[in-house]
């Protein structure tokens, strides 16, 4: 087989087995519904029971991207896959709360899987090409909207426990199909005098920095609110819960499938461009979702009137819709930002920004619960994330619009002078 062969076999099974492991990862965005009932949760408690398997999938991800530059991502996918069988086959049998949260912390691992395919799939392409073939495997986040096809249905017709084993034995076939279609290259291997130390100093970057904060709102926002959707709609809207998936998925499919079309158009218009306007976007979208349903009555000159204010299921889907978009193209133009500025450690620097947006769809759900325990209100999960966001926007504007040199000091004074 030739090169480029090989560079396109590596792409659709790694993008398949991301696929799958992004499934696997956000499995409790539908079961825990069950859950919750049969352990009589409160919102904090079910959030946690969400975000626990985002932890270790997040903690794992910067050994993993170092472990990828050294010994490749051929070996390292597979293996990863294969630890996490057991673990979720088991989850089928497990009856306290406490049992969720441990099985949860090792199918966790498999959402390490991001910082091993991304360094994996990049080095077999050209860097003009780099940003679309991250893109295009990065858009197996879109295992989050197949969870949501699958599972309500297993749910129904067999109840929560049929998902974990079915789920296990498409994980043991997903193993098997990788090793068959994927290849190692040498060349791609980072010289093994490079020191795990060495390689952390990373952090003291700031641009690494930055780049993880973004990362936190475009991954760990969509991560956490596709976990958070299902019950949202269900609760919200009075929804059945095969009713809340599918719609739920209007926000998670496009947020996983078009990353690919954001690689594109950040290679075509940079990095920078991409993310600034995905973050606008996203303010909008949060701060018209954030705004509860609310009645209120005025005083007139006929006598007091009530009036409503609140988005319906239709307006509110649209908007999750949109910003799902926002957040597909918003995770490519992060990577873009990595594979232009630290082209010879992609691995290790993904581990961290991947790490970053990780705990941000850890921390996010269980912040989620608890201010709806402590308000009352569904929305403001929307009011926290508005929040975050208004934080990069700033930052993004100190530290590269502010310092463009289109409208700077640096720019070329007129003259009429011939």
């Amino acid at each position: 087989m030739t090169k480029k062969g090989q560079a396109l076999s590596v792409l659709i099974v790694s993008t398949l087995a991301f696929t799958v492991c992004f499934m696997v990862w956000m499995m409790f965005g539908v079961i825990g519904i069950p859950i919750k009932k049969a352990l009589d949760l409160n919102s904090t408690q079910f959030g946690l029971l969400m975000a626990t398997p985002v932890l270790t999938g997040s903690l794992i991800r910067v050994p993993l991207g170092i472990w990828t530059d050294k010994f490749g991502g051929r070996i390292v996918m597979a293996t990863l896959m294969a630890l996490t069988v057991p673990a979720i086959y088991l989850m089928s049998y497990a009856t306290a709360y406490w049992h969720f949260l441990t099985i949860g912390l090792f199918v966790g691992l498999a959402g390490g899987s991001f910082s091993v395919g991304t360094p994996y799939v990049a080095r077999w392409f050209p860097k003009n090409q780099q940003g679309f073939a991250m893109g295009v495997y990065g858009a197996g986040n879109s295992g989050a909207a197949v969870n949501k096809f699958v599972a309500p249905a297993l749910v129904v017709a067999f109840g929560w426990t049929m998902v974990p084993t079915v789920y296990a034995v498409i994980m043991a076939g997903t193993v098997v199909l990788f090793w068959m279609f994927s290849h190692s290259d040498p060349a791609h291997l980072v010289s093994s005098n490079v020191k795990f130390m060495d390689q952390l100093k990373a952090l003291k970057d700031p641009k690494v920095l930055k780049y993880c904060q973004y990362y936190s709102i475009v991954f760990g926002g969509y991560v956490a609110l596709s976990l958070w959707m299902v019950q949202y709609y269900v609760g919200e809207f009075g929804l059945e819960i095969r009713t809340a998936a599918l719609l739920a998925a209007c926000f998670s499919l496009p947020g996983g499938v078009l990353r690919a079309v954001g690689g594109w158009m950040s290679d075509k218009w940079g990095a920078h461009s991409v993310t600034w306007w995905v973050m606008w976007v996203s303010w909008i979208c949060l701060f018209l979702l954030s705004y509860p349903q609310t009645d209120f009555t005025i005083t007139t000159i006929t006598g007091p009137k009530t009036f409503h204010v609140g988005l319906n299921v239709y307006a509110f889907t649209a908007l999750m819709f949109i910003l799902g978009i926002a957040f597909a193209f918003g995770k490519a133009s992060v990577f873009k930002y990595i594979s232009d500025d630290y082209t010879g450690n992609i691995g290790t620097i993904s581990g961290i920004v991947g790490l970053a947006g990780g705990l941000g769809g850890f921390v996010l759900p269980i912040m989620f619960g608890a201010l709806m325990d402590y308000t009352g209100i569904r929305s403001s999960a929307f009011m926290l994330m508005y929040g975050v966001v208004w934080v990069s926007l700033i930052w993004m504007y100190w530290t590269e619009v502010r310092r463009s040199h289109l409208m700077g000091k640096e720019a070329t004074p007129f003259s009429l002078q011939n």
